[in-house]
């Protein structure tokens, strides 16, 4: 077995496509509509969906808004220079909420983002994914 998507629904497709593949740089992999269901499926990722695990981006017809709830935590993206990474971001228009520095209690170098629907992506360096806290 393997993880294959995550699935977020957004209020603006060409947006979120826009965030996710100019400011993150993933690459659109594919784009699908259901006309009788009213509903627009785009997958992004770094790579193929046989060989990496992609977000799918869902827009429903007609909705331009979600509640994010408090069960959502947030998507963990690997990046070779955090710090350059986020002056990138911030650059490019992206809303960093944290700054790059020590996760809490540790050494595990981190940031956040945030996308245009609100949902948060962690950013961790390279050298640390897959640490923990450090």
């Amino acid at each position: 077995m393997r993880l294959l998507h995550t699935m977020l629904r957004v209020g603006d497709l060409q947006k979120s496509i826009g965030f996710y593949t100019q400011i993150l740089q993933m690459k659109l992999l594919r784009q699908s509509e259901n006309a009788e269901y009213k509903y627009t499926l785009a997958f992004l990722g770094y790579a193929d969906e046989l060989n990496s695990t992609v977000l799918e981006l869902t827009y429903n017809w007609g909705n331009s808004e979600y509640d994010l709830g408090n069960g959502y935590g947030h998507i963990a993206i690997e990046t070779d220079d955090i710090y350059a990474t986020c002056a990138k971001i911030k650059q490019q228009g992206g809303q960093i909420t944290r700054q790059p520095g020590p996760v809490k209690g540790g050494t595990t170098v981190i940031a956040f983002v945030k996308d245009p629907d609100g949902y948060l992506i962690e950013l961790i360096n390279k050298k640390d994914a897959g640490n923990g806290l450090g």
